[in-house]
Parts: structure tokens; sequence; C-alpha cells
């Protein structure tokens, strides 16, 4: 980037869509804590704790490419307020699940209400990716990519923290509720944001043929599917994130402070690298450094399994999210430089998929695997998996390997 181009933070729009981000990221962040533990709680089972990913990334899928068409044909302010909206009212009735006020037997109503909440989260991204592009300069996008990842990392460190400690000082029903009021002023924070939006050109054509159009987009460019896949196949496979309810409970014998700490300590690090980056965005030899970054989040979850001491296992997770920041960064970078602006919230769509696929899908095939396999077996598995898909990737997408981003630009 020239030293002469403004910081992105001069830029009051783009101030107002970093509230908006981490607004959204605390609500779902303080909610995914909450429901972990209650779960938990209820059923002592790992394959229930993976059901809530697959509760919500069900939905997510079914919703997700209409949402991308919305948020290019419709204004994205508004569009994004009510999808905040949509998740308060759903961490609103977990409270009153929690508190007993709505009369519930088994866990389906948590799963019912996960689901509610992962339908209006299909928006959220592609409403961020399309008004980022509005309010910073395309020669912004690199810095202000990472300091987006800042701010999402920040909401990754403040969320579980602040639901673990909600929980373990007041219960679920008042985390929930503290989620609740977050989203809703993540609704007030797009509706108050100052940012032109594009004019409303409807197009005419099916609906259905506007999605494949950014799908195709986005399976023509190999650079972008690339960075996709191996972020989803890595996450997906070799996460450990999603078992952390029943590895602090089991292994470490600890409570849900603890569950918090291990939680946040994975942003902390993409925190750290995402800052960095900030000052030294990457640009030669991006591509290596991307998978190198993916080898490595392998590796930590291998090594996270076999720990046994909550600090350690801390340290670990803190350079998990150090490898996992690069591909964050990376994976924004790449798509918003190369999507035209008119295919904004299609494509965004698209890469939500890939991310929900590598996250809640991830939890439920963790569950699962850790049904069949055990817990620490399958902790171990995915991490070598993850190794594969490395090794494979670079070898499919020759691109990617080589890529330098300021061809790109």
């Amino acid at each position: 980037m020239s030293p002469a181009l403004p910081s992105p933070l001069r830029s009051v729009g783009f101030r107002w869509l970093m509230l908006y981000r981490i607004c959204t990221l605390l609500s779902y962040q303080v909610v995914a804590v909450t429901v972990g533990w209650h779960v938990y709680e209820i059923t002592h089972s790992t394959l229930s704790l993976g059901l809530v990913g697959l509760a919500e990334v069900l939905p997510y899928f079914c919703v997700a490419p209409f949402s991308g068409y919305l948020v290019d044909h419709l204004p994205r302010r508004r569009l994004g307020a009510a999808a905040c909206t949509l998740l308060a009212v759903n961490a609103g009735v977990l409270a009153l699940i929690a508190s007993g006020t709505l009369a519930t037997q088994g866990t389906w109503p948590i799963y019912l209400a996960v689901a509610v909440g992962g339908a209006g989260r299909s928006f959220l991204g592609p409403i961020y990716n399309a008004l980022f592009a509005r309010v910073l300069q395309r020669e912004q996008f690199p810095t202000g990519a990472s300091m987006g990842s800042v701010v999402f990392q920040m909401g990754l460190v403040l969320g579980p923290a602040l639901g673990g400690v909600l929980v373990g000082a007041f219960g679920k029903s008042l985390s929930y509720a503290a989620a609740t009021v977050v989203a809703l002023a993540a609704a007030g924070t797009l509706l108050a944001m100052p940012v032109t939006e594009p004019a409303r050109t409807l197009q005419r054509g099916p609906i259905f043929a506007s999605i494949a159009e950014g799908a195709r987009f986005v399976a023509g460019n190999q650079i972008m599917l690339g960075a996709m896949a191996l972020d989803m196949f890595s996450v997906l496979l070799g996460g450990a994130v999603s078992m952390l309810p029943a590895f602090i409970k089991d292994i470490l014998h600890q409570g849900p402070e603890a569950l918090g700490i291990l939680r946040a300590a994975p942003a902390i690090g993409s925190i750290v690298i995402a800052l960095w980056l900030t000052r030294h965005p990457l640009q030669r030899h991006a591509g290596r450094v991307l998978l190198l970054a993916v080898a490595a989040f392998g590796a930590c979850t291998i090594a996270f399994a076999l720990s046994r001491h909550l600090w350690l296992s801390c340290t670990l997770l803190v350079l998990y999210g150090m490898c996992d920041g690069v591909s964050v960064v990376m994976r924004s970078t790449i798509m918003q430089l190369v999507t035209p602006d008119e295919m904004r919230g299609r494509v965004s769509s698209i890469n939500g998929i890939f991310v929900s696929s590598s996250n809640e899908l991830g939890a439920f095939y963790d569950g699962v695997m850790a049904r069949l396999l055990g817990l620490i077996p399958a902790m171990v598995l995915g991490g070598f998996v993850t190794l594969g898909v490395v090794g494979a990737t670079a070898k499919l997408a020759p691109r990617l390997r080589r890529l330098d981003l300021r061809e790109l630009q």
C-alpha cells in the first residue's frame, strides 16, 4: 500500500462497520459458549455437542444462497438490521428456556432455537463484505481486511470469555439475555452507519440463475476456490474448538471459566498475527505462507490433543489461532480484491457456506468421530488429515501455491 494512503480507520463508515462486526460476534459467541455448556450439562454427550453444530449449519446452508442474492438486490443496512433482530429473538428464546419460563423437555427446543439463529447468521457475512467495499478504497483492502480480522478475533476472544464468566457467575439465562442486548445494538449500528449504497437495479432473470452466476464465478477462480477449500477442509477435519466442553470436563477437569479461556485462546493468537499483518501485509510468497500456516495448524491440533495441562493447552491454542489467522486474512483479502461489487453478496454467501462447513458442520463431524474413536484419537487423526489436505491443495491448486497478492491489486 502507498505510504500516502490514509488508514482505513480514518473512514467513519469503516469504524461503524467494525462496531457492527464486534457486536454481532459478541452476541453469537456468547450464545455459542452458553449453548455448548447448556447441552453438555443436560446430556454429557459429545455427539449432542456435535448436533449443535449440525442444527445451525443445515438452515444456514439452505438460506445462504438466497441471502447473498438479497444482499445484492435489497438495501443492505436494513436487511442486516433485520437479521440482527432475528439473532436477538433467538437469544431471547434461549434465555426463557434456560430460566424455565418457557417450559420444555429435552434438548430439541435448544436445537430449534440454534437453527433459527443459523438462518439469521447467513446474512451477516454478506452484509459485512458488501459494505466493506463501500467504505474503503480498493488500495486499502489488504490493510482493511487485516483490521477487520483483528476485530473479528477480538470478538472471538471477548465473546467466549464473557460467555464463560456470565454462565459461571450468573447462570445461563443472564448470559443469553446479554447476547440479546448486544444483537439489538448491532442492528442499531447498521441503521446509523453513514454509507452510500449502490443504486438498486433488480435483475429480471430467475433468482436461481443469479445464484448460479455467483457459484460459477467462484468455481472459475482457482485462487479463491483453493483458499476457501483449504480453509474448509482443514478446520472441518482438524478443528479442536467444538469439543472443548468435553475436553474441559473429562480431560482437564475444569469448569466453565476454563472453557471461556480456552475458547478465547485461538482468537488471541489470531489477533496477534492480524495486527502484525496490518503493518506487514502479505505480498510475495503469500500462497506458500498460507500453506505452511495451515500445516502448522494441523500440528498444533495434534499437540493439543496430547496435552494434559490447562496452560499448555491454552498456549497451543494460541499458536493454533495464529496459524488460522493467516488463512482468515488471506481468504478475506483475495475475496475483496477479485469480486465485482455487484456480486459481493452472492460470492460472500458462498464463502460463508465454506466457513460454516468448516465450523458448524465440522462440529458435527468432530462429535461423530469422538463418539466412534474416542475424544483424543479423533483429534489426533484430524490433525494428520489436515497435513494431508495441505499437500493435496499444494498439488491441485498451483496458482494458489505461487500466489503473489500484488498480481491481484
